[in-house]
């Protein structure tokens, strides 16, 4: 089954701003239908090095945030250390260049979390209920703890056909 794409251009008119299309499209997506009621909700988002404008505004991120909250939900962006030297290294100097780059509550409506704690070598594994498990010959190795995926097998035909025209 082919998944949905949704698209919408940076035009915008006297009837409909980006931030207000925004919001129109996330309701398109069915994110309107999403029970945030008193949860958690995480926006992942790239806040960009210091100096640096290959990253989305902040206004994009409270558009969002403000999207969650209307429907009782508690959002915070959210993103990971790198493993290269750099203004995202740490928590600290990650949070650092996110306030550089515009971000904070003020403008984005909620606050910063790295996920990864504060040098990077937080985790936790998580499961989807309704992830679809490769098979084990899908994993470097042929060795499912890997948690590696074989590159030439990311896209196998076999669990990502492809469309027949």
């Amino acid at each position: 089954m082919a998944s949905k794409v949704y698209f919408a251009d940076l035009r915008a008119d006297m009837h409909e701003n980006l931030q207000q299309k925004l919001t129109r499209l996330m309701k398109t997506a069915g994110m309107g239908d999403i029970d945030f009621q008193d949860k958690f909700v995480a926006i992942k988002l790239h806040f960009g090095e210091p100096g640096n404008l290959a990253f989305l505004r902040p206004n994009w991120a409270r558009t969002v945030a403000d999207f969650v909250k209307e429907r009782g939900g508690k959002p915070f962006l959210t993103d990971c250390n790198t493993l290269y030297v750099g203004g995202r290294k740490n928590a600290l100097d990650h949070m650092d260049s996110a306030m550089l780059n515009g971000f904070n509550p003020m403008t984005t409506g909620c606050q910063i979390i790295i996920a990864d704690g504060l040098k990077g070598s937080d985790e936790v594994e998580v499961f989807l209920a309704a992830a679809t498990p490769l098979p084990a010959d899908h994993y470097v190795g042929g060795d499912v703890s890997t948690h590696e995926v074989d590159g030439p097998r990311a896209e196998c035909i076999t669990c990502h056909p492809v469309a027949q025209e």
